[in-house]
């Protein structure tokens, strides 16, 4: 049961989205741990949409699909300041966070920890995907005992955190070859893209709305 989870997380974290590009922004701007932290994030959210699914709580599950737009404007003003702040801000030198320097302070990574943590939940969508991925594989709520579901949730979360740990240890093979101008370029324009895709999130939104 755990390795089936492992391998429905490692999908489930697999397509770029706004999560990964952010992921991905933070290992080159700042280095492989801050953004590995940032995937755990993300990992933790996709375990507690995993458990609410595998567990059949209903109640929880009708709520934040309930909540939706107003999740969706949460994540797209979050991602849209988050942007702003990162286009505006200036970059770090190349020498932070290596493996020769300090480690950033822990407060950073608590930080990249729970942004990453609140913008994967502003998706509840996701609890849709893992119940029809459980139950395509006949492993809905109706199928599992309370031991299984959270084994099978373990998996999806070590699955997930597979993912970013890959994607952070590649992007910092990357940014090990950039030089410092390049460097800065990458953090403005990635800040540029991160509001891109706030704009884009409540566009939809809107659509949404006035349909």
């Amino acid at each position: 049961m755990f390795f089936k989870g492992l391998l429905i997380g490692f999908a489930i974290a697999v397509p770029v989205g706004p999560i990964g590009f952010l992921c991905l922004r933070r290992t080159i701007v700042y280095g492989r741990m801050t953004g590995f932290v940032s995937g755990l994030g993300a990992a933790t959210a996709d375990a507690f949409y995993g458990l609410v699914a595998a567990l059949g709580l209903t109640a929880i599950s009708s709520f934040l699909l309930r909540m939706e737009h107003w999740l969706h404007l949460f994540g797209g003003l979050f991602l849209f300041g988050l942007g702003l702040k990162t286009a505006l801000a200036k970059a770090p030198s190349k020498e932070v966070a290596t493996a020769i320097a300090p480690p950033p302070p822990q407060r950073s990574w608590h930080a990249a920890y729970l942004s990453t943590l609140a913008l994967t939940l502003t998706s509840p969508a996701t609890i849709v995907a893992f119940i029809a991925i459980f139950a395509g594989l006949g492993l809905g709520s109706q199928h599992l005992g309370r031991l299984h579901a959270f084994e099978l949730v373990g998996g999806v979360f070590a699955g997930s955190s597979l993912w970013w740990l890959t994607l952070s240890l590649g992007a910092g093979k990357l940014r090990d070859k950039l030089r410092a101008e390049a460097l800065h370029t990458v953090h403005v324009v990635s800040g540029l893209f991160i509001m891109a895709l706030g704009v884009w999130q409540l566009a939809q939104l809107i659509l949404s709305l006035t349909r």
